[in-house]
């Protein structure tokens, strides 16, 4: 059939395309989180009904899978037995599983000597030199994810409760958050059973927020990911920032010179798919 598939799935959504032999890509589209190693599978759902959805716009509703080669960049692949386990479930005729970080960054840098700084829900780092790739982080909200959208959530509510302790002082901020959660019974109720992405859904306000306690947090979260790039060997490698706080995290980083990515964590699954 000379079809291939190409598979970007993180905590916040799965991503598809399905391209010919030449790499033109036919068909798209999109669905629910592919973690593989915080839900299989709900990631295993995810992934075939968005790859199944964009394989038969592309070759038909009578095609099947099974003769297509795909490649797979997800969140969670880093786990043990997590890639094992999702490729045994798979229909394709060869697929090869890896992180989205990895896909992300043969996306992102091409051929040319750099750093991927891919942070959104999660964050994950990913080194270029000499044509090797290495990645750095990545390890989930539990054990890392450091500068992530995930961790600028969880340290606000954290410091909700530190405030309303008075360890620390209470803000306009604050004051909301506890109030929208319904007290500090309520944070702490959400926080034992929050997947990364709920925790990540208070990003965007805080990263916006000229509150002091935000702007505190915000500056905690640059700190730890310019200590990342430089030990990585920034300003000597230029970064590429990719993911939903790209943007933000550029713009508090203007000294560290930066490079625009040349393409997606999906053209990155697709270039895998291509090698196999």
């Amino acid at each position: 059939m000379g079809l291939i598939i190409g598979v970007d799935g993180g905590g916040s959504g799965c991503r598809v395309a399905v391209a010919d032999a030449a790499g033109t890509v036919l068909a798209r589209a999109e669905g629910g989180p592919a973690n593989i190693a915080t839900d299989p599978e709900g990631a295993l759902r995810s992934i075939l009904a968005c790859a199944e959805t964009a394989f038969h716009q592309a070759a038909g509703s009578s095609a099947r899978m099974g003769e297509v080669r795909a490649g797979l960049g997800l969140a969670g692949a880093n786990a043990a037995g997590a890639a094992e386990r999702l490729t045994a479930a798979l229909p394709f005729a060869r697929c090869r599983v890896e992180t989205d970080a990895m896909t992300a960054a043969r996306g992102a840098l091409g051929a040319e000597d750099g750093i991927l700084a891919a942070i959104g829900t999660g964050s994950v780092f990913v080194r270029q030199q000499g044509g090797q790739l290495r990645q750095f982080g990545g390890w989930g909200i539990v054990l890392g994810d450091e500068g992530s959208g995930a961790s600028l959530g969880r340290a606000a509510l954290r410091r909700a409760l530190r405030a309303a302790e008075g360890f620390v002082p209470m803000t306009g901020y604050l004051s909301a958050l506890i109030a929208r959660f319904g007290g500090a019974e309520g944070v702490i109720a959400f926080s034992l059973s929050a997947r990364p992405s709920e925790f990540a859904q208070l990003a965007p306000e805080i990263t916006a927020s000229d509150d002091p306690a935000c702007r505190a947090i915000w500056a905690e979260n640059v700190s730890d990911i310019a200590g990342m790039l430089t030990s990585l060997g920034a300003p000597a490698l230029p970064v590429t920032f990719a993911g939903g706080l790209a943007a933000a995290c550029a713009a508090a980083l203007p000294d560290i010179p930066q490079r625009p990515a040349k393409g997606t964590s999906l053209d990155g699954a697709l270039m895998l798919a291509r090698g196999l």
